[in-house]
């Protein structure tokens, strides 16, 4: 059986190596590799504003869509001045990821977002983002992981991908969400309170989760995503 195509969203970002500096597109390997792991294939997606004027001709080739960590969101996407914590924005990613997100939840694509793909979701349904938490539970040490406790809402989609109401995650975001968007529920919560999942109800399969499960090998989310994209692709063809 075919392997379901699932797309990952680059980041746009400074990479040395050798004598070189570059502008790359880049992607954790990690998130291939969950995606690989569920038996899924993985695509990873560069910004292209082509795409974002049309993106039905990218999205016709996926199952599934991955709105994938990275810097943060351009303010001015969801009507707000920058904070003077807000760093590395690139409008550019902004534009494809909100074009693309948008027309794959229009067609009701499998779609998952990650740290800033939740924050995207929230954005792309036109919800607001707190610029910077100040809370050291997320993410206590740059390029570390902060571990901590999530407590999901009994009977949503994030305690089915999750596979269970509470679980421990790898978490390194200085943001959260502000005011949720259209059709955004929030459906799980940090041991702080702060919104660590959320979920639009009126979609088979869009979920965002603050954490990122791609860094751990045991967390079922990404292969929940990979599912339901092969799911739908055996429901096409039967």
């Amino acid at each position: 059986m075919a392997r379901p195509v699932i797309g990952i969203c680059a980041a746009i970002e400074s990479a040395r190596w050798a004598a070189w500096e570059v502008e790359v597109n880049l992607s954790p390997r990690t998130y291939s590799l969950a995606v690989q792991r569920a038996g899924g294939l993985a695509l990873i997606l560069p910004p292209d504003d082509v795409v974002a004027e049309s993106p039905d001709e990218l999205l016709d080739m996926l199952d599934g869509l991955i709105l994938a960590g990275g810097s943060d969101i351009d303010p001015a996407s969801y009507g707000a001045q920058p904070h003077p914590e807000t760093r590395g924005t690139r409008p550019e990613r902004d534009r494809f990821e909100i074009a693309l997100g948008t027309r794959a939840l229009e067609g009701d694509m499998p779609v998952l977002g990650i740290c800033r793909g939740m924050e995207m979701l929230n954005v792309i349904q036109g919800g607001t983002l707190n610029q910077h938490l100040g809370l050291e539970l997320h993410r206590h040490t740059p390029g570390v992981f902060a571990d901590h406790g999530v407590r999901l809402e009994p009977g949503s989609l994030a305690e089915r991908v999750v596979g269970g109401d509470h679980t421990e995650v790898k978490s390194a975001h200085h943001q959260g969400l502000g005011e949720l968007g259209e059709g955004v529920v929030a459906s799980g919560y940090a041991d702080d309170g702060i919104v660590e999942a959320v979920e639009l109800p009126d979609r088979q399969f869009a979920v965002g989760v603050l954490w990122h499960p791609e860094e751990d090998e045991r967390s079922r989310v990404v292969g929940a995503l990979v599912e339901e994209a092969r799911a739908r692709m055996t429901a096409a063809t039967s």
